[in-house]
């Protein structure tokens, strides 16, 4: 399937399209892992994830707020009352039950990116796994604008996609894709350097992120959904005898507005440890190599990554100047 080469920018009316790969060249923005999709990391390889239950929390959280302040101030009419249980049912109780459903599920296992082989692993859900070149992944930021009498409401996300290697494949397990709801743009960018300033550069370079492996090693004889919620209020307790008013200030906002505890304490509890990639030929694919037998970069990507370092640093020229 062809893809319009990496550093490609396809711009619309109301959408934007920036390519990132193939190849991976770098985009300009530093990583930063912006929705916790990192779950394990060394030197050999990297776990991405796509599960994020705190994203849905905080999303659901202040709607519930919302309605809760609604209720109180119908709590003295009794019509608006029964029209108004409707309605907090209908929009809050589906999202609710999904969400209860979704804390009972399996988590999805990770994909994961071999530096050293500049391999990735792709698991199914049929139990197969895909091994994919690394310099043949896709990647693209995408970007959508809609315009209402609310005004301008622009969302994107990151979407990164693999080949099945095997030529025979069936029509329908041929491609598979990652979606990751971060807005687009600059910001998207950022999500897939992680991925890519890891195979490219090194672990060193990896933004710090939540080692949930660690939390729960952390956490050793403490139950791990408490003792997250336990450490965010002494997070506040400690601003407030440090007199950082603000920083407390925004822990509070963000405990009350969005329940921000209660997603730290979702995400930890599913994810503390993280699923791991338990086959066999998978383990042993992810186990060290002596440096002499790392795959090497392709003489077109270093030659694609040598022009778009050399174009970015033109551009910080121009703008210094």
């Amino acid at each position: 399937m062809s893809t319009p080469e990496a550093g490609t920018t396809k711009q619309r009316l109301l959408s934007r399209n920036d390519y990132l790969a193939p190849l991976p060249i770098p985009t300009g923005e530093k990583p930063c892992d912006v929705l916790n999709i990192i779950w394990r990391k060394n030197e050999v390889f990297l776990d991405v994830g796509n599960y994020s239950i705190g994203s849905a929390v905080m999303v659901l959280w202040p709607m519930v707020v919302l309605f809760a302040f609604m209720g109180y101030l119908f709590r003295n009419d009794h019509d608006e009352m029964h029209l108004f249980a409707v309605m907090t049912t209908i929009i809050i109780g589906v999202p609710t039950v999904l969400l209860i459903q979704a804390l009972f599920r399996e988590v999805p296992l990770p994909v994961r990116f071999n530096r050293q082989r500049r391999e990735v692993c792709v698991p199914r859900d049929n139990g197969e796994y895909w091994l994919v070149p690394w310099e043949s992944v896709t990647a693209a930021a995408t970007q959508h604008s809609s315009v209402s009498q609310a005004g301008r409401n622009t969302m994107g996300l990151l979407v990164i996609g693999f080949e099945n290697p095997d030529p025979h494949a069936e029509e329908d397990n041929k491609h598979f894709s990652l979606g990751f709801h971060c807005g687009g743009g600059t910001t998207a960018m950022a999500l897939w350097e992680c991925m890519r300033s890891y195979m490219e550069i090194g672990l060193q370079v990896l933004p710090l992120t939540n080692d949930f492996e660690g939390e729960r090693e952390r956490l050793r004889g403490r139950n791990v959904f408490w003792g997250v919620f336990c450490d965010y209020l002494n997070g506040i307790r400690q601003h407030l005898a440090a007199w950082e008013i603000d920083k407390a200030l925004w822990l509070i906002i963000g405990a009350v507005l969005f329940g921000a505890p209660l997603a730290m304490m979702l995400q930890a509890w599913k994810l503390s440890p993280p699923p791991a990639l338990t086959h066999p030929d998978i383990i042993e694919w992810s186990k060290p190599l002596p440096p002499e037998q790392w795959a090497k970069r392709s003489p077109e990507l270093e030659a694609a990554i040598a022009n778009r370092e050399a174009e970015l640093a033109s551009q910080q020229e121009r703008e210094l100047a």
